[in-house]
């Protein structure tokens, strides 16, 4: 194990105990072992119980004093990193189990990789997620197309602390866009880089209560706020799906490897 890297996970989670037991699983299904899994509890109802159900996993539990959200609660995270390697992960997206070491091949010569993605759509069967709908999310790295819409999802990316010594922590305030503002701070200074493959699974609610479906209204002053940050223009806030459909977006769509079966991953939870 000593001439593996150290790969540190910031899972920020608040009250999604099945999402979490299965991203657990898919941690444990990893080719690449050497993993410290910090898991920050957003002041939630307690996660104790991954370790139980996972103790041969390297989980650190953080519990937040009071709800901050999850942009807090992943700089909360970054301070108990160890690794020589940084991975961000949502509690409720999965990554499929050579995801870390391809991750890992891909980095070198790199600052910052981040992998294409399946989004899947699925309902509750049963204590696990049973996947109804998926289609593959994958566009070529172009950095002044990604000031217009992004293509970054920071499930799954990796990148080295160097980053964050460089660039802080990411940033509160503008909250819904935490992960496009980051991409962009890093693009400036550091390798950045797509790897081709699909390797991380993005969990799409379809009741309309994931983030990225959110209140188009409410997202609009953060929009802003990023969008001054960067010199940015006047950025959209339509629905994320319409928003693929559009022709500058549908050109950038990029070739990809897919590895998924389709299946769910069912948790010790569903046992």
């Amino acid at each position: 194990m000593s001439d593996q890297p150290l790969v540190s996970i910031i899972i920020p989670t608040y009250n999604r105990r099945i999402e979490l037991a299965e991203l657990a699983e898919s941690l444990v299904r990893q080719t690449y072992k050497n993993l410290q899994i910090i898991v920050v509890n957003d002041c939630g109802p307690s996660v104790d119980f991954i370790q139980d159900l996972y103790p041969e996993l390297n989980i650190q539990i953080i519990n937040m004093p009071e709800n901050l959200k999850h942009v807090h609660a992943r700089n909360r995270g970054l301070q108990e990193v160890q690794g020589e390697f940084i991975m961000l992960c949502d509690d409720d997206d999965l990554l499929l189990p050579i995801h870390i070491e391809r991750m890992l091949q891909e980095i070198e010569g790199f600052d910052l990789v981040y992998p294409d993605v399946e989004i899947f759509h699925y309902a509750y069967e049963n204590q696990t997620r049973i996947i109804t709908d998926r289609f593959v999310f994958a566009y070529e790295f172009d950095i002044p197309a990604m000031r217009r819409f992004s293509t970054f999802f920071s499930s799954g990316c990796i990148f080295r602390p160097e980053l964050i010594a460089a660039l802080g922590p990411f940033d509160t305030e503008v909250f819904h866009y935490w992960d496009w503002d980051f991409f962009l701070r890093a693009a400036e200074q550091f390798r950045v880089k797509r790897a081709p493959i699909a390797s991380v699974l993005y969990a799409f609610a379809q009741q309309g209560t994931s983030n990225m479906s959110g209140q188009l209204d409410n997202m609009r002053p953060y929009l802003d706020l990023l969008s001054v940050k960067h010199q940015l223009g006047e950025l959209p806030t339509a629905n994320f799906f319409l928003l693929l459909e559009e022709p500058e977006v549908k050109a950038r769509q990029a070739a990809t490897e897919l590895i998924w079966d389709g299946q769910p991953i069912r948790s010790r939870l569903a046992e």
